[in-house]
């Protein structure tokens, strides 16, 4: 299961049917859970525990140094869950001390080539993230976004549920739920309602957040009298609910 040119330092643990290519190497710190495939030309570092049924290709780092000048060698890690993709040249790196030292992964994500994710981020589950997407420091993504191609999101914002990007979106600010966002510097455009489609919400809650996204973006307005609104809203959806929570916890502000 393991190629005769690869590495797998002592100390690595890996399940017993794991698979790794030629000239991967694998740290001593490093653990991978059973059912994972780790292609050739692999680097896993650093302390980083890896869940089960992953498929990880060729050329991805993982667990590497972070980009940070403050970082000095702490003892930081990665976490991954299960049944992700990691295509072609995907960079993870590890926490710093300055944020929760750790960058999280969660469950069921497709992440294409060349993805840049870097510390401290926490990716839910179930994202797709398109070819060249980049992630600064301190990145939250929520459950099912979907970001498309060459996205750049800027430290500390925070990517609602289900949310989406057109390609070359640059996001500075967060991304509510259930909205799309395109352009430099990111615009709304109208909620992911094909995504919620998919996702089997019925179409009275799909009326609901389309109701929420007009009162946001198309009513005039003010935030104080906008969340006054959605309080109201709130009360008969859930998923209204999020949106508010999301609006009132952000310290960025949100795209307009």
């Amino acid at each position: 299961m393991i190629h005769p040119t690869a590495i797998v330092e002592p100390g690595a643990r890996l399940a017993a049917n794991v698979d790794v290519g030629a000239y991967s190497l694998i740290g001593p710190q490093v653990e991978v859970g059973e059912g994972s495939w780790i292609g050739p030309h692999v680097v896993i570092e650093g302390r980083t525990r890896i869940g089960r049924n992953n498929r990880i290709w060729q050329f991805s780092s993982i667990g590497g140094m972070p980009q940070d000048k403050k970082y000095a060698g702490e003892d930081t890690s990665v976490e991954i869950g299960d049944g992700n993709t990691i295509r072609e040249y995907v960079t993870i790196n590890r926490g710093t001390m300055g944020d929760a030292r750790v960058t999280r992964i969660g469950n069921d994500n497709w992440i294409m080539a060349y993805v840049h994710i870097a510390h401290d981020c926490l990716v839910g589950s179930s994202t797709i993230f398109a070819n060249a997407t980049a992630l600064a420091g301190h990145v939250q993504v929520g459950d099912w976004a979907i970001l498309g191609g060459v996205t750049l999101v800027h430290q500390f914002v925070r990517i609602g549920i289900h949310s989406f990007t057109g390609m070359g979106t640059a996001v500075d600010r967060d991304l509510p739920p259930y909205v799309r966002a395109s352009g430099d510097r990111a615009q709304p455009y109208g909620i992911n309602t094909v995504g919620l489609r998919r996702r089997g919400l019925p179409g009275e809650t799909i009326d609901a957040i389309k109701r929420a996204y007009r009162t946001i973006y198309r009513s005039g307005l003010g935030q104080d009298e906008v969340k006054r609104e959605l309080e109201s809203q709130a009360a008969s959806c859930a998923e209204v609910r999020v949106l508010l929570d999301f609006l009132n916890t952000s310290t960025r502000g949100f795209i307009r």
